[in-house]
């Protein structure tokens, strides 16, 4: 009666990763119990998903490396798997709001976000790639683009192009305090998109800075972003708090593909209670000031029935 925090299943963004094929579901080695599908296969993790009340869900490819060039130009041809993906599930649910991702590691032969050149991530240049595969993306039907490159000026960019293409009502969900962090290795194993060569800290957030989260939010905020996102979420509650005080829009936790395994890896050996680890983190996020949460635990939680 007097419980401060709640979280509902509006609030969770549940993931799907899609590839290529049929009837196909490949479990994650690195996050258990969580897998890659075939679309049919797809189709019918959605459908459980409702049955729970989720009505939110986040699209990931994996893109065999046959299909992969430096200019991640596959990323906005018609018809390829993701825009099918997206497609398929807006006929069928349309209910259902679909967030996409945007940015060129899944489709790039570097696995970077950026287009390289020299080992040099070139920013400006890959501004004009993302904003053809966010319009392809809204074209195939995306409620939400979620630009997860982390290069600046991207979400004014975007803005601009849907904008000017009719998209005025696709929002934009952009990944503001992406830090460069190890606990992203799960996710680079279901997308097979980890970098062939050095890191992302030349775009992604120092893992030592709280002010320049402020500077970032700020920044999309003022090109026109309707939600922030702060990535990873447990390390990083500070920046969650301190983003939804200082701004009015929704603010985005991503708990992460490694916060994740690290649940389910000391619930196996039996050090810790993986359904009240689950609930614990989940509300610490939610109590931080995250309106949001985009969590692989989402459908896991939602069966609890807690709310």
């Amino acid at each position: 009666m007097v419980s401060e925090t709640t979280l509902r299943p509006s609030q969770l963004i549940h993931p799907i990763f899609i590839q290529e094929g049929k009837n196909i579901k490949t479990e994650i080695n690195s996050m258990p119990n969580f897998f890659r599908f075939s679309p049919d296969l797809a189709m019918k993790d959605v459908e459980e998903a409702l049955k729970l009340n989720i009505k939110n869900f986040i699209l990931f490819p994996q893109i065999e490396e046959k299909f992969k060039d430096k200019n991640a130009s596959l990323s906005y041809k018609k018809n390829n798997l993701y825009l099918k993906m997206i497609q398929s599930l807006k006929k069928e649910f349309p209910e259902i709001t679909i967030i996409t991702d945007v940015a060129m590691d899944p489709y790039n032969i570097d696995g970077h976000d950026g287009l390289v050149k020299d080992g040099k991530i070139l920013n400006d240049e890959t501004l004009p790639i993302l904003g053809k595969m966010a319009l392809a993306q809204a074209e195939a039907g995306a409620d939400i683009l979620g630009p997860s490159d982390m290069m600046d000026g991207r979400v004014g960019y975007l803005r601009e192009i849907l904008d000017k293409n009719g998209f005025i009502d696709v929002g934009i969900m952009s990944y503001t305090a992406k830090y460069a962090s190890c606990f992203y290795g799960p996710f680079r194993d279901a997308l097979s998109s980890a970098p062939k060569s050095g890191d992302k800290k030349t775009y992604q957030m120092d893992i030592r800075n709280a002010k320049e989260a402020l500077l970032e939010a700020e920044l999309d905020f003022a090109e026109g972003a309707d939600y922030l996102m702060v990535k990873p979420a447990l390390t990083y509650l500070d920046i969650i708090q301190s983003i939804k005080q200082n701004f009015p829009i929704p603010v985005v936790a991503y708990n992460v593909s490694g916060e994740y395994a690290m649940i389910k890896a000391a619930a196996k050996l039996g050090w810790l209670d993986e359904t009240k680890a689950m609930i614990e983190s989940l509300i610490s996020i939610k109590r931080a000031g995250a309106d949001i949460i985009i969590t692989y635990f989402a459908k896991d939680f939602c069966k609890l029935n807690l709310f």
